[in-house]
């Protein structure tokens, strides 16, 4: 019984060294890709700040000038599911004479983050929500609708820049590829940078420049690969 053991291990061990290359026959390299593209898509935050010596007068000018603000945005034909509150707060501000803690005001604050799918309109837009009471504009941060096909393409590359390395390093090692064993994809998202715009501001006649620059979506992977 012992004997057809052992003689089963060494078949099991046999077998796996067969499918596995010895470690000097095999070449791991890193490829990396980047993918640039404009933009089509912008989030905006907009911020509505109000002050009052009650609490609930706070809130309810708070309530108004929010209201009005999105009023204003779907008169400019911005779509419902693309304005989604980010937060609000309702807090109490305080003076400090003399050492003494004295209650100044209730300060409340509503954002809102905008989606704006045409980046021609982001300037408008920006101007509009001034326009309607926003007391401020957070930044805008940039992106690509249709991300998952420009990661796609950034992987690819990013795989074909690893493969070059491996067939040079096997070359100059006077060997070539043989198959690919493994790949590691290491995702590292592209994000537009937001650019902060303007606060406590009144847009005037001309129209908000915005400059939406480029997307940069990077890719890097880890190839394993045997040689022959």
């Amino acid at each position: 019984m012992r004997a057809l053991t052992s003689i089963a291990l060494l078949l099991t061990a046999t077998a796996a060294s067969a499918k596995t290359p010895e470690l000097r026959d095999v070449v791991v390299t890193n490829g990396e890709a980047l993918v640039r593209r404009a933009p089509d898509r912008a989030f905006v935050t907009v911020t509505v700040e109000t002050r009052a010596k009650s609490q609930r007068d706070a809130q309810r000018q708070n309530a108004e000038a929010m209201t009005a603000v999105q009023q204003r945005l779907d008169q400019a034909r911005v779509p419902k599911d693309a304005m989604r509150t980010l937060g609000y707060d309702l807090q109490q501000e305080f003076d400090f004479p003399q050492g003494r803690r004295v209650l100044r005001e209730f300060v409340a604050r509503n954002a809102v983050e905008v989606r704006v799918d045409d980046i021609a309109r982001v300037g408008e837009l920006l101007d509009v929500a001034v326009q309607g009471g926003a007391t401020s504009i957070g930044g805008v941060r940039f992106d690509i609708q249709d991300r998952e096909t420009v990661e796609k393409e950034a992987l690819r590359l990013a795989v074909v820049d690893a493969r070059a390395r491996a067939a040079a390093a096997a070359s100059g090692a006077g060997r070539s590829l043989e198959r690919i064993i493994k790949i590691e994809d290491s995702r590292e998202p592209g994000i537009g940078i937001p650019r902060p715009m303007m606060s406590i501001a009144r847009a005037e006649a001309a129209t908000t420049p915005v400059e939406p620059g480029l997307i940069e979506v990077r890719a890097r992977v880890t190839l394993t690969a045997s040689m022959r």
